[in-house]
């Protein structure tokens, strides 16, 4: 009895890494198709991209909404906060039920919540019931990144994992875009109230992930009986999940650290117009797009702690333009190279947690990781705040990175990475020989 096992082979075709790994008595759909793969991981881009897009609407209709319900503005920025603490919820939730029932179903209906429930804040009277929609709306962002991203990496070509992990993380940078050029077009010609209505408009997704999206054959072979045993499953790997909330935790810490308060930077500690800081932050957002699928590429090549620790390298060599540039061309300069390295390294996430976690608590484990990191980090505005006042804004922004960047390329240089897993069950296939 020799043991038939799965090899890599960089030079064939995808479709021919999968037809050698279809394991005997499993059914056919072990041999996913291209279009296949790709159908999944687009949802999953779509799904992350329209969530982010709703989440940022709100950044731009701060001053708005506080006129609007009467309201200082401190109320409105505290309606994000309540949408941050509940990610978490939306995390356990969705991430068990789709430990359980199947990402594919649980992904449409994460994505009709946040949608009907965006569309609902337009329609808000006054401002209790935004921010009751506000807090709701934080479940069904929460859930959206474990179940999509999970589904994203069952399906996607072990080779080809590193760089659709940037693909779909990059969905965030360009949600944020789009939410941008929403407030630019839609709220001047059409108001406020529109704004979310638009942010209605991702519901009609589920439609394409009920006619083209395949479930995901690793959750069919990997499926738990109960949510008991995904629960048992996922506390038998508490070191593991320890081990990704700090991690997590950290990353936030890099990317809200860094993009924030970086505008108000520009325009309060240097001057410029809403206008220019609007065109840095475009080009940031490029930059994290580019970082993102550039080191998700590197991240099969060189590893994923490797690759992460390189994009870790690049943002902190960067500061000193980033925060300090004498010029609005250093300063924007060092914008775009820092979201290269800040979405670089954050590009690998979605890959890196998947890899980590068990079979069986895939949906549960790498989504509740990364919100409770959101949860953790909540304070990264407030801690930079208060350091400006002590150490100046510029310093208050440099001291802050230096130091968590030092501190997460250890910890990412301490960790495990199992890159290449196969999410199959394509070890148990034998064939034997006397």
């Amino acid at each position: 009895m020799l043991p038939l096992r799965l090899h890599r082979r960089s030079n064939h075709g995808l479709m021919a890494a999968f037809e050698m790994t279809i394991p005997t008595g499993t059914s056919p759909n072990a041999a996913v198709s291209r279009s296949d793969q790709w159908h999944a991981v687009t949802a999953s881009f779509l799904g992350w991209t329209l969530d982010a897009f709703d989440f940022f609407v709100i950044v731009f209709l701060i001053d708005t909404l506080a006129v609007q319900f009467h309201v200082p503005k401190s109320a409105i920025v505290a309606t994000i906060g309540y949408t941050l603490a509940m990610r978490p919820v939306g995390a356990v939730v969705f991430g068990l039920l789709a430990d359980r029932y199947g990402r594919r179903k649980l992904l449409m209906a994460n994505v009709v919540f946040f949608s009907v429930v965006e569309l609902l804040c337009g329609f808000a009277p006054n401002y209790a019931v935004f921010l009751l929609l506000r807090t709701i709306y934080g479940i069904g962002m929460g859930g959206e990144w474990g179940v999509g991203a999970s589904l994203a990496m069952e399906s996607a070509p072990t080779k080809w994992r590193g760089i659709l992990s940037g693909v779909v993380q990059s969905g965030y940078s360009i949600g944020y875009l789009l939410a941008a050029v929403a407030a630019r077009f839609v709220q001047p010609a059409w108001g406020w109230r529109a704004m979310f209505w638009v942010g209605g408009a991702p519901a009609l997704l589920a439609f394409y992930i009920r006619s083209r999206v395949r479930e995901s054959e690793a959750w069919q072979q990997h499926r738990a009986p109960t949510v008991g045993a995904i629960l048992r499953t996922a506390s038998g790997h508490w070191k593991t999940f320890a081990y990704l909330v700090l991690l997590m935790t950290l990353m936030m810490f890099l990317s809200h650290g860094t993009q924030d308060l970086y505008p108000d930077f520009l325009k309060s500690a240097r001057g410029f117009s809403p206008a220019v800081v609007s065109y840095i932050a475009i080009l940031f957002n490029i930059g994290a797009v580019l970082g993102a699928i550039t080191f998700g590429y590197f991240s099969e090549r060189l590893g994923r702690r490797r690759s992460m620790i390189a994009a870790l390298a690049v943002s902190l060599a960067v500061i000193p333009a980033w925060a300090f540039g004498g010029s609005l061309a250093v300063l924007a300069i060092g914008a775009f190279v820092m979201q290269v390295g800040v979405q670089g390294a954050w590009g690998i996430i979605p890959a890196h947690l998947n890899e980590l976690s068990p079979d069986a608590a895939r949906g549960l484990m790498p989504g509740l990781a990364y919100q409770l990191g959101i949860l953790f980090a909540a304070g990264t505005n407030t801690i930079e705040y208060a350091l400006r006042d002590r150490l100046g804004y510029a310093w208050a922004l440099a001291a802050f990175e230096i130091t968590n960047i030092a501190l997460l390329m250890t910890v990412v240089a301490l960790g495990s990475e199992r890159k290449g897993k196969s999410f199959l069950r394509t070890e148990e296939v034998q064939s034997s020989t006397t």
